[in-house]
């Protein structure tokens, strides 16, 4: 191939690459919540022009992960802990909407997708890859969204979930480190179940209880490692 070809290859996806990486490294905390995203300094470190460093944040952007700011710069998105009961009771209504749905509607190749994902998210709880997990977990939850046939839901579902995989991240680390990670196995396995069986009103308790463990761990974890001045007053989230 020769250079002039490389160089258009280049020009064509090298965003890509600064696209990729930097949302691992947003979504494991690598980079801190805050943190300056310099377009310059970005393009110095990968190697490029700064058009496909400007590409990627514009991505980033568009699943919520940084925020240009009224200067036109830009930072990695906060975890605004004040605004995450709010965010709770969204996630609670979206994840027991569509695991209902899935319970109802779901076909055999839909099971079969769904067993997929928990077996790869098993796996990916053997890593303990806090990556691979919230990954391998988002996965596990939008092939029981898709299974429940309702586009509106499925992409209300999957724009929550994007957003909350930093805070499942650190939700992760607590489960990890009390030992009580096989919680988030066993709980899918019994989410599966009831899917299976067309459980419907047992799928909606699980999925309840599935986000009200989430809830109360990352407040466990915020509680302990962050905030000694900001309020945590538990909610109730939606019934």
């Amino acid at each position: 191939m020769s250079d002039e070809i490389e160089m258009k290859r280049a020009r064509g996806t090298g965003w890509k690459n600064v696209y990729e990486t930097l949302r691992n490294e947003i979504l494991a905390l690598t980079l801190a919540p805050g943190q300056l995203l310099d377009e310059s300094t970005l393009a110095e470190r990968f190697d490029m022009s700064r058009s496909p460093v400007r590409e990627a944040l514009i991505r980033l952007a568009g699943e919520d992960l940084v925020v240009t700011l009224s200067n036109r710069s830009t930072i990695v998105a906060p975890i605004e802990v004040a605004t995450f009961p709010k965010y709770v009771e969204a996630l609670d209504i979206a994840q027991r909407m569509n695991t209902r749905l899935a319970a109802e509607l779901r076909t055999e190749a839909d099971l079969k997708a769904i067993a997929k994902r928990q077996k790869e998210f098993e796996a990916a709880v053997k890593t303990s890859d806090h990556l691979k997990m919230s990954e391998a977990n988002k996965q596990f939850h939008m092939a029981i969204a898709y299974a429940g046939k309702n586009p509106y839901l499925t992409s209300f579902y999957e724009r929550l979930l994007n957003q909350g995989q930093r805070m499942l991240h650190l939700h992760f680390e607590y489960l990890e480190r009390t030992h009580e990670g096989y919680l988030l196995t066993d709980e899918h396995n019994l989410m599966l179940e009831a899917i299976r069986t067309k459980n419907v009103d047992l799928a909606d308790e699980l999925a309840h209880a599935h986000t009200r463990q989430f809830q109360q761990n990352f407040i466990n974890f915020m509680r302990e490692n962050y905030t000694t001045d900001v309020s945590l007053a538990r909610r109730k989230a939606a019934e």
